[in-house]
């Protein structure tokens, strides 16, 4: 299977380079799944369904990003959020397999979630924006007003690696084992983490994202959700949280379900 890696700049540049890169391939393509950042236009009957709505990334909102591979290829094409392609990924070949739902949490630039169980992925009038959930304070973190542009200090206003940059200077992983932003990091994750628990009792809870490589962060998290949920949910946060699977893989691999979904409409 070939890779690639292509830069993230504006519309106009970034979405040929892809379909050039495809077409460089010499491949037929059967179908297109694309696991792109978001927010989107997932609801099939809408006309502007697989474009972007409205984001903080200057010069994408409303742009169509699933119009632009069907035109250029002529195949299905599939498209969901990231964190929902990675959530169908390891559902189907990770974390998940053998359980009866999933809920992933990327934690890194921004924030997001994604769930899922055998009837298929969350969905009400769009996909979840999990990141942008209202949080209680961490008691040594009440200064501190957030990055988000829309909502201040939701989860991803406080805990996104840009949230934590902004207030302590480095990234999470580059901070010592006894800087106070572990514990806070860790806290707001397992906050949020019983909420979804409350919602949702997902049987599996993967977290990835940058953030979530920096050492010992998933153990705070599990702990800080074991305090939180005080025992009361049926899901024990210290052994249903993981990290994912599939590794650094599950958005490609998302990409992969995603592609199976289309041809399957």
């Amino acid at each position: 299977m070939a890779m690639g890696r292509l830069e993230t700049l504006d519309p106009v540049i970034t979405l040929p380079a892809c379909v050039d890169w495809l077409n460089a391939q010499g491949k037929a393509l059967a179908a297109i799944g694309i696991a792109f950042f978001g927010p989107l236009d997932v609801d099939r009957n809408s006309e502007h369904w697989g474009s972007i709505t409205r984001t903080t990334k200057e010069g994408w909102s409303g742009v169509d990003v699933a119009g632009c591979f069907a035109s250029a290829f002529g195949c299905p094409v599939g498209i969901e959020t990231d964190v929902d392609g990675a959530a169908q990924a390891e559902f189907k070949w990770g974390a998940g397999q053998g359980h009866s739902s999933l809920l992933y949490l990327t934690i890194g630039t921004g924030i997001g979630g994604g769930f899922i169980n055998k009837s298929g992925l969350l969905r009400g009038l769009s996909h979840p924006e999990m990141g942008h959930i209202r949080m209680p304070r961490h008691p040594a973190d009440s200064e501190f007003q957030g990055i988000c542009p829309i909502h201040g200090d939701c989860l991803e206003g406080l805990a996104s690696g840009p949230a934590i940059l902004k207030r302590w200077g480095k990234s999470l992983s580059n901070l010592p084992d006894d800087h106070p932003a572990h514990g806070i990091i860790g806290w707001y994750l397992g906050q949020a983490i019983t909420s979804f628990q409350a919602i949702m009792e997902p049987a599996r809870i993967v977290v990835g994202g940058g953030v979530m490589q920096t050492k010992g962060l998933i153990d705070r998290v599990r702990s800080a959700a074991s305090e939180a949920g005080r025992g009361y949910f049926v899901g024990d946060p210290r052994t249903i949280i993981v990290a994912p699977q599939l590794g650094d893989t599950a958005g490609l691999m998302g990409g992969l379900a995603i592609a199976q979904n289309a041809i399957a409409i």
